[in-house]
């Protein structure tokens, strides 16, 4: 039973089960990130700091902090991508250990995510599938074909399609699951799913300085997005998605 398997899962993966890890082994550290590949077609972000955004207080950003399913038509500027982006999995320095240090915490500051994002409506960009850069804060193109989007929506469960298909651009958050379990063994699963919690807050609070909502998406069919990614859903995982766009009246 299902049930049954999540009882295993939180005895396999607690601290007295995790055993002689690869970094105690000795094994070398995996990269901290993809990196672009040769070749590929690559779009510059303005620099975060640059972008304006409202001046909200913290206090604020919780308070009216909302998940928003419905959107405006009015797309996204690139620099409102790029200061989301930023604040999500941002790279601020890479430490000599060597480790990143970004905006939102990880364990061991291993950071296991890439950022695709499903982009609809975002000045600059066609519409398509891209992936984030953080160590160069750039965006790769990945996929730019006919139906992108719909094989996307196809993945989408327990939310309208509409999230999906009307918004102004979907993030999903890819586990890379080696960079923590070269650390951290089968506690790692454990410590992703923290980390990836992490991240989408950060984006439903700075959301809220560029004038627009986010609805985290949970709910969608395993096999489908990972296959919608090219990714085989072991090694490589969707681990969480959140639709953004601009908030539409009376939302």
């Amino acid at each position: 039973m299902s049930e049954d398997i999540a009882h295993r899962f939180m005895e396999a993966s607690a601290f007295r089960a995790m055993g002689r890890t690869d970094q105690v082994g000795g094994l070398p550290q995996p990269p901290l990130t993809d990196g672009v590949a040769a070749g590929a077609i690559t779009i510059d972000l303005p620099e975060p700091d640059s972008v304006p955004v409202k001046d909200i207080s913290l206090t604020r950003a919780f308070l009216d902090r909302r998940s928003v399913r419905q959107y405006a038509k009015d797309p996204l500027t690139l620099g409102e991508l790029s200061y989301l982006l930023w604040v999500t999995q941002g790279i601020q320095r890479v430490t000599p250990r060597p480790a990143t240090l970004r905006a939102v915490p990880s364990a061991g500051s291993r950071h296991p995510f890439e950022t695709y994002l499903l982009c609809n409506k975002v000045d600059g960009l066609k519409p398509g599938l891209y992936k984030y850069a953080a160590l160069d804060h750039r965006l790769v193109q990945v996929d730019l074909s006919p139906g992108v989007v719909d094989r996307f929506t196809e993945a989408v469960c327990g939310q309208p399609v509409s999230i999906v298909k009307d918004n102004a651009v979907t993030f999903i958050w890819v586990a890379v699951a080696y960079r923590s379990v070269w650390r951290y063994g089968a506690r790692a699963y454990r410590f992703m799913h923290l980390d990836a919690g992490h991240v989408c807050q950060n984006l439903y609070l700075a959301v809220e300085a560029i004038d627009s909502g986010c609805c985290a998406i949970g709910g969608y069919h395993d096999d489908v997005i990972n296959h919608a990614l090219g990714i085989d859903g072991r090694e490589r995982f969707v681990i969480y998605a959140a639709a953004v766009g601009k908030v539409a009246s009376g939302s």
